[in-house]
């Protein structure tokens, strides 16, 4: 009748098992996430085809894009035609040396089997692709894909 009140309190959360739990998180996420290639700075509607193949190791493959620029950039580069390698605008002399940056990234064996991939747009007069071409041939990029999409039917 007469005991001692003594305060009651809650034992504490365990945070011991905490760090662990952060760290699966990171971890997770680390190996879901997809990071973005980069901008696309021109408009490229590729042309439809008939007779498609799906190129197999996407690693030793270097997209050229030709397209007019999108309408953020329209402003400042015009509506004409532009040449764009990875993340910027370019002209077919700076081609060579974004061929060499790839071709260091992939293995010794591997780099006869590089393909450069053209992805132009089906409003494009031929006479920037035929350039592009040229400049593929004089860095000795002999293997050229075009992209397309499938025909509708």
């Amino acid at each position: 009748m007469f005991t001692k009140k003594r305060g009651k309190t809650n034992p504490e959360v365990s945070t011991a098992s905490l760090p662990d739990i952060i760290f699966m998180l990171l971890f997770f996420f680390m190996v879901v996430t997809v990071l973005r290639d980069g901008e696309r700075k021109v408009k490229v509607v590729v042309p439809q085809a008939t007779e498609l193949q799906k190129l197999q190791q996407k690693s030793l493959v270097n997209h050229i894009w030709i397209g007019k620029p999108t309408e953020k950039y329209a402003a400042t580069y015009g509506t004409k035609p532009r040449i764009q390698l990875g993340d910027k605008f370019a002209s077919e002399y700076d081609i060579p040396l974004f061929l060499e940056q790839h071709k260091i990234k992939v293995p010794e064996p591997q780099r006869p089997r590089i393909t450069t991939s053209l992805k132009v747009d089906g409003d494009v007069t031929m006479g920037i692709v035929t350039d592009v071409k040229t400049a593929l041939r004089k860095a000795n990029q002999l293997k050229v894909n075009y992209s397309a999409r499938p025909r509708e039917k």
